[in-house]
């Protein structure tokens, strides 16, 4: 199948890649924050390994596989509001903790769904986030302050609490960060200038690691972590959607391959069949120029917004991108679990978005990766639909 071929391909660049030691991802940084951090784990009180929901085992933080600490792990699903919601849903309590056998029935009760079930299954404690979502983080900082105080219980009461986050490259490691300090300054009413950890959708952004209070009585602190990746990234299709939802460096490997990818996954799904009710162009055309008559808005302005709608985050662009990618699948009667069959489609999709994306005909190798630039930033910014990338059953269990 296509998916499978495009990923082998990507996964391949992806382990190029990381064999430059010049221009490679895994960097002498990144070799150094690996160790900073191991060294600081033992030392902390809890280790929250953030993960993308999208990719909750492609996205796991290998160092801590064989590492044996006496703090407590807490895995930290974050980006659920990107994953498919069919297959996740926060924000829920999903595990085995203290609390045991009355905590997962409560979890049960909640509706958790399979990957929440799956964690705990595996003892784990695990919780699903959208670090943006203000009123997730509450309840977020109240279940770490609950597992505060439960520890407290356990041994000798501490006065300061340390969590670290830590993860792969693009989790939100530092959005969470940020967030919990923010909530936790303005709960605790604290006075001062707001500290903060620097955000980028760019892998790799965070140098250092950084320290943010986020309550008070006990005292809790946040370390917020650079991304480290493994040495080495064996499997082809982890590397493949390690890359596709931003973890590696897109000047690694080839945007439209990446953009190549996410086609081939959307053209499997069913995810398009959710856009069969999009009004047709012309339609909402007039309905935005009715709307903008009622406003008041000048016929000039009317026409330049219908001439240069260059700016792909808004929604009309997103309608039209939606509507080209549903006629363009539906529209396909031929075999796509066929791979020449499927590259032929997307080879069509491609060109049908030049026009959307009103990218000129100029340079064809230009055009498509200006294309595969605007088609991965919708995808990643969820207005192309929520996919959970990793399969339970795929990763042996």
């Amino acid at each position: 199948m296509e998916t499978a071929a495009l990923a082998r391909r990507l996964g391949a660049a992806v382990k190029k890649a990381g064999t430059n030691k010049r221009s490679g991802w895994f960097t002498s940084h990144m070799a150094a924050a690996s160790r900073a951090i191991m060294e600081r784990v033992p030392l902390v009180d809890f280790t929250l390994e953030v993960r993308d929901a999208r990719i909750p085992i492609s996205s796991a933080y290998e160092d801590l596989r064989h590492f044996s600490s006496s703090s407590m792990h807490i895995i930290v699903l974050n980006k659920m509001d990107l994953a498919d919601r069919l297959q996740t849903q926060a924000p829920k309590i999903l595990s085995k903790d203290t609390r045991g056998r009355e905590l997962n029935k409560k979890a049960s009760d909640l509706g958790i769904k399979k990957w929440l079930e799956y964690f705990g299954e595996q003892n784990c404690i695990c919780y699903g986030i959208n670090s943006h979502n203000k009123d997730n983080i509450k309840v977020f900082l109240n279940f770490l302050q609950a597992r505060v105080r439960e520890l407290n219980k356990l041994g000798q009461p501490k006065h300061t609490i340390t969590m670290m986050l830590v993860g792969i490259p693009n989790v939100g490691k530092s959005a969470l960060a940020n967030s919990l300090h923010q909530i936790g300054r303005i709960s605790a009413a604290e006075k001062g200038r707001l500290k903060h950890a620097i955000v980028s959708p760019v892998a790799g952004e965070t140098k250092d690691i950084s320290s943010l209070k986020i309550a008070s009585h006990p005292n809790i602190y946040v370390l917020d972590t650079p991304g480290v990746l493994p040495t080495e990234i064996l499997d082809a299709e982890v590397g493949a959607k390690l890359a596709l939802t931003g973890a590696i460096k897109d000047c690694l490997v080839e945007e439209q391959e990446l953009a190549r990818y996410f086609l081939a996954i959307l053209n499997s799904s069913d995810a398009y069949k959710d856009w069969k009710n999009l009004p047709s162009e012309e339609v909402e055309r007039s309905s935005e120029d009715h709307k903008a008559k009622l406003l008041g808005i000048h016929e000039a302005d009317i026409r330049r917004r219908k001439q240069y709608p260059t700016d792909h985050t808004q929604d009309f662009v997103v309608r039209s991108v939606r509507r080209t990618l549903f006629e363009t699948v539906s529209s396909f009667k031929e075999n796509l679990e066929n791979e020449e069959k499927m590259g032929k489609l997307i080879e069509a999709q491609f060109v049908a978005l030049r026009e959307v994306f009103h990218v000129p005909l100029g340079s064809d190798e230009d055009g498509i990766y200006k294309v595969a630039k605007k088609l991965l930033n919708l995808y990643r910014t969820g207005r192309l639909g929520h996919y959970t990338l990793d399969d339970i059953l795929r990763n042996g269990h």
